[in-house]
């Protein structure tokens, strides 16, 4: 292969390798998230797990739900400031789950009141099978 064949040809690689990551980092579904998840986690996310995850309080004065409500199909409101939170469950709140860059600093900070740490790729896999689950 002559030189300049070779360097097409890796300049199409880099190119295909640049286009995947852009995707990947703004995922556009919550499956595509999801199964992002369970390749980190190594393990399927487990619904039940995910709705036990969002009511418990893990030894920390808040859960997810003490702010998203007992019901993800609904608006929550954050339960220092009042603030409406937009429904949880992708079924009924499109933006949900949408963006992996969002998805990735709302997990990080409602994990850390939460737990007082981040979620592992395995919880967060619980929590959103959870989510896709409900349906209007």
């Amino acid at each position: 292969m002559n030189p300049l064949s070779k360097f097409r040809s890796t300049l199409r690689i880099i190119t295909v390798v640049t286009a995947t990551l852009a995707g990947v980092s703004h995922a556009a579904t919550p499956a595509e998230l999801l199964s992002g998840y369970v390749a980190q986690a190594g393990s399927i996310g487990v619904s039940a797990r995910g709705l036990q995850f969002f009511n418990a309080r893990h030894g920390r004065e808040w859960s997810c739900a003490s702010c998203h409500g007992t019901s993800p199909m609904q608006v929550g409101r954050h339960a220092s400031t009042g603030k409406p939170i937009a429904a949880m469950a992708p079924a009924v709140n499109a933006e949900r789950f949408a963006d992996s860059t969002k998805t990735e600093k709302w997990f990080r900070r409602n994990c850390n009141d939460v737990l007082g740490r981040e979620c592992t790729a395995a919880e967060k896999a619980d929590i959103l099978s959870w989510l896709i689950t409900l349906k209007p």
